[in-house]
C-alpha cells in the first residue's frame, strides 16, 4: 500500500533555498508539516516557512548547522518538540568547495573532513537521532538523501565531494540493510541543478554540461523534487538510488 504523506512531520535540511526550498513546498502541499532548517539566512526561510503555511500546514524554522553532527541530533530533537514527532528525514544539505579535479591541494585536511562530516556522518546522525521515533511510529519512517552523480562518476565541482557523496550512496545501502523494516532509506542523484550551488560553475562549463547530457539540458528541479515524492509515497523501495541528470551519466544509471 503507497505511504500517505498527509499529516507526515517533515525534517527538510538545506530546506530554506534552492532544492530545499522546493522539497520544503512540495511535501507541504502533499499535506505535510514542515520544519525548514537553514544556518545563515533568516529572510529566505521564513519565506519558504510561509509558502508553506500557506499550503494549510504547520511549518516551523530550525537552525542548525548540517556539518555538525551534534547540530544535526538537535535538530531532530527540535522537530520533534515543535511538531509533536518525525516521520520523514530529507537529508538535502550537503557542503562541497569549487576546486580544479587534478589540484590535490585544493581543499585543506579540514576542509576534506567537513565535507565528509556534511556528505556522510550528518546523515548518518540524523537517522539515527529519528529512528527511535521511527521505530515507534505505527507506519515507521523514511530518510531520502541528496546525493549526487558526481558520486557514480569521476567529476563534479571537487574529488572530495565525489568521494564522500560515493561513501553517502554506500551508505543509503548499508542503513536500509540495517534498519528495515520499519524504516526505509533511498536518494536522488541529481545531475547539473542551476541553483545557487550550481551557477558557481562557471558559464563554460555548465554549457559544456548541459551538451553533455542525452537530453541537452541541465536537470529540472521539480523533476528532481518529483523523484523524492515518488520515493516517499512507495513502501515497496529501500536501500535504492533514483537518478535524475537529463541523461548525463546514461552508463552510471
Amino acid at each position: 500500500m503507497p505511504y500517505s504523506l498527509k499529516g507526515r512531520n517533515v525534517l527538510i535540511t538545506g530546506g530554506s533555498a534552492g532544492l530545499g526550498a522546493l522539497l520544503s513546498t512540495t511535501f507541504a502541499k502533499e499535506g505535510c508539516n514542515i520544519a525548514i532548517n537553514y544556518l545563515n539566512r533568516l529572510g529566505p526561510a521564513q519565506e519558504v516557512q510561509r509558502q508553506c503555511q500557506d499550503a494549510g500546514v504547520k511549518a516551523v524554522l530550525i537552525k542548525a548547522d548540517m556539518t555538525s553532527t551534534d547540530e544535526a541530533r538537535r535538530a531532530v530533537r527540535e522537530t520533534i518538540e515543535q511538531l509533536g514527532g518525525i516521520d520523514i528525514v530529507l537529508a538535502n544539505a550537503g557542503w562541497t568547495k569549487f576546486c580544479d579535479w587534478k589540484d590535490h591541494e585544493g581543499m585543506t585536511e579540514e576542509e576534506w573532513d567537513r565535507c565528509w562530516s556534511a556528505n556522510v556522518k550528518v546523515p548518518r546522525a540524523l537517522l539515527l537521532a529519528a529512528k527511535p521515533t521511527f521505530d515507534f511510529n505505527s507506519d515507521g519512517g523514511l530518510m531520502i538523501t541528496t546525493g549526487s552523480i558526481a558520486g557514480i562518476g569521476q567529476g563534479g565541482s571537487s574529488m572530495p565531494y565525489s568521494v564522500t557523496k560515493a561513501a553517502q550512496l554506500h551508505l543509503v545501502k548499508c542503513l536500509a540493510v540495517t534498519e528495515g523494516p520499519k524504516i526505509r532509506v533511498n536518494t536522488v542523484l541529481p545531475g547539473l541543478l542551476l541553483t545557487e550551488w550550481g551557477k558557481k560553475y562557471s558559464p563554460e562549463r555548465i554549457e559544456a554540461l548541459k551538451n553533455a547530457a542525452v537530453l541537452k539540458k541541465d536537470t529540472e528541479l521539480q523533476d528532481c523534487v518529483d523523484a523524492f515524492v515518488m520515493l516517499a509515497k512507495n513502501s515497496s523501495m529501500t536501500g535504492m538510488r533514483i537518478q535524475v541528470d537529463a541523461g548525463l551519466n546514461v552508463q552510471g544509471a
